[in-house]
């Protein structure tokens, strides 16, 4: 651990952050070279914090055993030079020993998923949470997503209750009730825009105090995500507007098409930059080679209007 909870809230609340896929090889298993090479690009850009193991990075498909083998090179790689957190989730003893693995592998925090399929009343949400915050020293970012959606009472609660929760993520793009649990719960907590494609979103997000969002596109278009970012932060509403436009909507029809190609479009594209990661597990499926050429298509789109305006 490098980064106390002060550290880690300054970091999640200004600047990009980055959620990296997961390399597997051709037979499906973790590639921990390929994975480590991955961190090393990535972490050449300017970004805020890095997300091992998030939904990007196909948490969900993760043994405990590749869970710690990820944290344990982004600790290696990019420790002390960029704050790491690691996801738990599933069930509450699954989640509390996420939270150990993180702790072992050298995390500086936690995102902690919704639980495992089961539908849950918020008070069960709340004790889920808060087992989880006791169980470690780590700073808790709590996803609000899926069936682990709380109200702003419930969130008020667990941030007077759980003084290692730091930071909420949102899930699910609901602008009005994301506003009450910031104008509810005030600075107390950091608040991170995390719907799939989160960019979509980026201007109503910062319309209510949002500054950052997890950014999955980064994984294949860095410069012009950072790019975006710049822009959007510098009020340059009109380049914000073209890039939204031509690419993000157009991308997120993509995405669209085939549930889980939130994850798997970006496989696609880092395979398309010279970055491949392997193919997603099942039952994920990779994108058709119609899809790709589309893909390809928005690729060059993104990282030209990125170019437009930018400073030389």
């Amino acid at each position: 651990m490098h980064f106390d909870h002060a550290q880690l809230r300054a970091a999640l609340d200004d600047g990009l952050l980055s959620f990296p896929v997961t390399d597997f090889d051709a037979n499906g298993d973790l590639d921990q070279a390929g994975y480590e090479a991955r961190l090393e690009w990535l972490g050449s850009y300017p970004v805020s914090a890095l997300f091992v193991a998030g939904g990007t990075g196909e948490f969900f498909s993760l043994t405990n055993t590749e869970l710690g083998r990820v944290v344990e090179s982004a600790s290696r790689i990019c420790g002390g030079k960029l704050p790491i957190l690691a996801s738990a989730g599933r069930s509450q003893r699954d989640a509390i020993e996420h939270a150990r693995i993180a702790e072992q592998g050298g995390a500086d925090g936690l995102l902690l998923m919704p639980p495992y399929l089961t539908e849950c009343p918020r008070e069960g949400l709340v004790e889920y949470v808060a087992a989880v915050c006791d169980s470690t020293r780590l700073g808790v970012v709590l996803y609000n997503r899926a069936n682990g959606q709380l109200d702003a009472k419930s969130v008020s609660a667990l941030a007077e209750r759980c003084p290692n929760l730091i930071a909420l993520k949102d899930g699910v793009g609901n602008i009005q009730a994301l506003n009450t649990i910031i104008k509810t719960v005030g600075d107390r907590l950091v608040y991170i825009g995390g719907v799939p494609t989160a960019e979509i979103f980026a201007e109503a997000y910062l319309a209510i105090g949002v500054n950052t969002y997890s950014s999955a596109v980064y994984n294949f278009v860095p410069e012009a995500a950072l790019a975006f970012y710049r822009a959007l932060r510098a009020g340059e509403d009109a380049r914000v507007g073209r890039m939204v436009r031509d690419f993000f909507v157009p991308f997120v029809e993509l995405r669209d098409s085939c549930p889980g190609y939130a994850v798997s479009l970006i496989k696609a594209g880092a395979e398309q930059v010279g970055h491949g990661a392997g193919h997603v597990r099942a039952p994920l499926i990779m994108p058709n080679q119609s899809q790709r050429q589309t893909l390809a298509g928005l690729i060059e789109t993104f990282n030209a209007l990125a170019k437009e305006g930018a400073t030389p």
